[in-house]
């Protein structure tokens, strides 16, 4: 398990409330995240309507059920299942430093979508950038790899006396 990042748990808050609107509270990070609440209004904020039911109290069972909820609707969001943290590591405090990986997962996810304009969370994703080359720049090149693939030419490995010779023992 990797050690908590105070700094990483800060950030994560900062942007989380700063995509709400809203002034980040005072406490702890895992007791600010546990019930799941502030999680959910964050996944209905990046897409609008994806958990349809928030447990604002009750039992540590529908409490529970929030963070499922906001699992499920970050995994529709594109967030990879495996970069998503498990109810233990934030409800019982199993794994925090997980639930911070999983809210970076999230915040780079948010640079996916072009309808996401609010706050970005961790380095920038690199976009793509695909080269095309015609046929003609293709073949400039072949001539100078035989070039260099023929560099070695009359070279041999007769007489190095490596494993291969016996004799020597």
């Amino acid at each position: 398990m990797a050690p908590r990042n105070k700094e990483q748990e800060q950030e994560v808050l900062n942007w989380v409330f700063a995509v709400l609107g809203e002034k980040v509270p005072s406490g702890q990070y895992e007791d600010i995240l546990k019930d799941g609440i502030w999680l959910c209004k964050l996944a209905n904020k990046l897409a609008p309507g994806s958990v349809k039911k928030i447990q604002e109290r009750g039992t540590n069972f529908q409490l529970m059920e929030n963070i499922q909820r906001f699992q499920a609707a970050v995994k529709k969001y594109g967030v990879p299942e495996e970069e998503i943290f498990q109810t233990a590591d934030l409800f019982e405090r199993r794994n925090i430093p997980q639930v911070t990986l999983s809210l970076y997962a999230l915040g780079r996810i948010t640079q996916k979508h072009p309808e996401f304009t609010g706050p970005t969370l961790g380095p920038k994703m690199s976009d793509k950038n695909e080269r095309v080359f015609t046929e003609e720049q293709l073949r400039a090149h072949e001539g100078e790899l035989n070039l260099q693939m023929g560099f070695n030419k009359g070279a041999s490995q007769s007489g190095h006396g490596g494993f291969g010779n016996a004799r020597h023992m």
